[in-house]
């Protein structure tokens, strides 16, 4: 398999291993991976040379960022959606919530919880940080979760609601070309 080795200027997104119990959703409740070495030698081989590697301070990408570089450094910022009262609840016990627009859904946010717009907004600052950082010093790797990957395409497609409409698998690849400002635009999606 060919590696794709970052360039300066690439934000490279990771999305953490899958949770070690499945089911659920999880956004702020801190639960351990499951790491699966065949799958991250896998992504390793795909990963290429990064200058940085920065990780949610969530037990799920830590271990992810450990099992694929070793180390990490924390940035609080980049901590999953809050789902408030919905929060580690099985799938089945989740309410419907019948048929929103992308709009709609991207302002929804649970009792105590925000919304994908506000997850957009807390996470916006850092990830303009990563990429300029990234711009001026080389590929940065974030090991984070599917709503924070989500954040970083709204923040480049400039469409909170649009950016609902991505897939974000676990131990999935998205790059982002960075400019002084941060990300610019879309390299590649969800690749596993």
């Amino acid at each position: 398999m060919q590696t794709n080795t970052p360039s300066s200027g690439e934000l490279v997104l990771i999305r953490h291993a899958p949770a070690a119990v499945p089911g659920r959703l999880y956004g702020c409740t801190d639960v351990a991976a499951r790491i699966d070495p065949a799958a991250i030698s896998a992504l390793k081989a795909r990963l290429g040379d990064v200058a940085q590697v920065i990780s949610s301070p969530a037990q799920r990408c830590r271990q992810t960022a450990e099992a694929l570089f070793g180390t990490s450094l924390e940035d609080a910022r980049l901590w999953e959606q809050d789902f408030g009262a919905h929060d580690g609840l099985p799938f089945e016990a989740l309410p419907d919530l019948g048929i929103l627009s992308a709009a709609a859904l991207a302002r929804h946010a649970a009792p105590g919880g925000e919304s994908f717009a506000d997850l957009c907004t807390r996470t916006a600052p850092a990830l303009a940080q990563h990429g300029a950082q990234a711009n001026w010093g080389g590929p940065v790797a974030l090991v984070v979760h599917a709503g924070v990957i989500r954040s970083a395409l709204a923040l480049v497609i400039g469409s909170v609601p649009g950016a609902l409409a991505f897939e974000v698998a676990p131990l999935s690849l998205t790059r982002l070309r960075c400019g002084a400002d941060g990300p610019v635009s879309v390299i590649e999606v969800n690749r596993q």
